[in-house]
């Protein structure tokens, strides 16, 4: 019985919350909306953003309470002004996601994330997070083939995952590590830092993982292997097993990786699991070397660097950019 009525409690509890959440964010869209239209009608926009919201933000709060800041009232009237149509609003967000989202200029950019929040369930933290360490930026440049289709793709859908290298990252950011950067680390001390803090590494991964285990035990011939860390991709459907390396990208590495695939493959693989996938983290890969040493195999392997730190989001950005310049380079006339 107790059960019985706790189940109702929290459903007619969770009913409210989408309610009082679709009628907030409906609220300041309107908000949002009168602001600008009396804006566009002012003939001095300049003094009606300084000193009629102070006054408007006065007035609010004397008569409704909190919310109602000159800040917030610039939210609501960024919010309308980027979702001019009020069904592209997700009641799937809330608002403090949407103030979060608001804070991108870049349209596509913004998509992105407000996307991947709605697809992989980020809360307002892990949104912060993502957009801290340039999750959309590093997408871009991981394929190295940065083109207007990946991104209008990245916009328009999140993150795609129907193939293997659709979850991988280049690089991975491990800052939730708290280590030092430039600082040497045994592979083993890294392996146990990535299982201490297994949320926010599998928050890095990215959607679908669920974690398995560190050190899997492979014996061929009497003679015992161990995989660092395995993990499955309940969308892929497939085991993601991954080699740690606190070194750059060696072809022993790649070659060690590929034979664990391989077992996965044929013991481990039910009928129902796609093959495996084999990802080598390591500080540095030279694409030369990478070429080689992943190249001609029958296995998906992937190379990617980890950081200890977030990355310069200036620098990254300014790389996307110059991928990007591409599109907009006339062709050469002969």
């Amino acid at each position: 019985m107790i059960n019985e009525i706790r189940e109702l409690l929290l459903n007619a509890r969770q009913r409210v919350a989408v309610q009082v959440n679709t009628e907030l964010l409906s609220t300041y869209w309107n908000v949002g909306k009168i602001i600008v239209e009396h804006e566009q009608e002012s003939k001095d926009r300049a003094d009606y953003g300084k000193q009629t919201l102070k006054e408007l933000s006065k007035e609010l709060t004397k008569e409704f309470g909190k919310g109602f800041s000159v800040s917030n009232l610039q939210f609501m009237r960024r919010f309308y002004q980027s979702y001019q149509i009020q069904q592209t609003v997700s009641v799937k967000l809330s608002w403090s996601h949407y103030c979060e989202l608001l804070t991108i200029s870049d349209p596509d950019k913004r998509s992105f994330y407000e996307k991947e929040t709605i697809n992989s369930g980020w809360s307002i933290r892990e949104l912060k997070r993502q957009i801290s360490t340039s999750l959309y930026e590093r997408l871009l440049l991981s394929e190295g083939k940065t083109n207007k289709e990946t991104v209008l793709a990245l916009a328009e859908k999140g993150i795609e995952m129907t193939t293997p290298s659709d979850i991988i990252k280049d690089p991975y950011v491990f800052e939730f590590l708290g280590v030092p950067e430039n600082k040497p680390m045994l592979e083993s001390d890294l392996e146990k830092a990535l299982v201490a803090q297994i949320e926010k590494f599998l928050l890095e991964l990215g959607r679908g993982f669920m974690f398995v285990g560190t050190q899997q035990r492979i014996t061929l011939n009497n003679t015992h292997y161990y995989v660092d860390m395995v993990f499955y991709n309940k969308i892929l459907r497939a085991y993601v097993l991954i080699e740690l390396k606190t070194t750059k990208l060696t072809p022993e590495a790649a070659g060690q990786l590929n034979m664990y695939l391989n077992y996965y493959a044929a013991e481990v693989n039910d009928e129902h699991d796609n093959p495996p996938i084999g990802i080598i983290l390591c500080t540095d890969k030279d694409s030369v070397a990478a070429e080689y040493a992943l190249g001609g195999l029958s296995n998906n392997i992937f190379a990617s660097r980890y950081v200890s730190y977030i990355p310069n989001k200036e620098q990254l950005i300014a790389q996307v950019e110059a991928v990007l310049k591409k599109w907009h380079k006339p062709e050469k006339e002969f």
